[in-house]
């Protein structure tokens, strides 16, 4: 009988359960990038390097961003020169991904709630029929009641698996953590942590990222007009 006491607990602790509305609201509108409209400087730490880049939102699409530092130096001009192509061809291949799309809002499991937020784990929706990754991760987002914004969103597997043949995942972790809204400034990002641990064939997959986002500023200049109103829950 002591061994079911665990679990009967557990079972307290995550429980389906639908979403509040504006919990929900937040949810369909969620995209993990930050709204348009707004500069900032974005600081890469991996591998024992680092990569500091601008994004002037004032800017054209196409020379947005541009490189301010690497590895604690002036970058030299033939790695300015690689960046602004790499920074060209991302630009052509579209926006980021809308997660919410991929949010099994109906497999929505309460894991802790207090007075100002709410946590709420779910699984992820399958892409194909051949998908092999969907079924093994699970999201969990931190809401912010009094703000009605998503404060953190977390993407982790539930046990090893093997994405393509060959590929083996022990542990992905990845979480992105925004700043709350205030003084007229909407949720904004504030850093992006992933933790990876695998073998790809006889390659090790280990590796460690953390991002920063500082030096927030809205966009000055003819951009600014066309750009997204702040978002309440981005």
């Amino acid at each position: 009988m002591s061994r079911l006491i665990p679990i009967a607990l557990l079972a307290t602790l995550v429980q389906a359960a639908p979403l509040p509305p504006d919990f929900a609201a937040a949810c369909a509108n969620f995209r993990a990038e930050n709204p348009r409209g707004w500069s900032f400087t974005q600081t890469t730490t991996a591998e024992g390097r680092t990569l500091v880049e601008r994004c002037d939102a004032a800017r054209p699409e196409f020379s947005r961003w541009s490189l301010v530092a690497q590895d604690g130096r002036p970058p030299r001009p033939q790695e300015t020169a690689n960046y602004n192509e790499m920074r060209s061809r991302r630009s052509r291949g579209g926006t980021a991904p809308h997660i919410a799309s991929q949010l099994d809002l109906a497999s929505a499991e309460l894991v802790n709630r207090s007075s100002t937020e709410s946590v709420y784990r779910f699984k992820l929706l399958r892409e194909s029929s051949g998908d092999r990754t969907a079924g093994h991760l699970r999201a969990t987002l931190t809401f912010h009641h009094p703000t009605g914004t998503i404060r953190r969103f977390e993407l982790s597997n539930q046990e090893p698996f093997s994405p393509v043949l060959g590929v083996r995942i022990r542990e992905m972790h990845t979480s992105i953590h925004y700043h709350l809204p205030e003084d007229g400034r909407p949720a904004l990002l504030e850093k992006i942590l992933t933790r990876t641990r695998g073998r790809a064939y006889f390659k090790s997959l280990d590796a460690d990222m953390e991002v920063t986002f500082t030096d927030y500023a809205p966009a000055r200049g003819p951009s600014r007009a066309g750009a997204d109103p702040p978002r309440k829950a981005d």
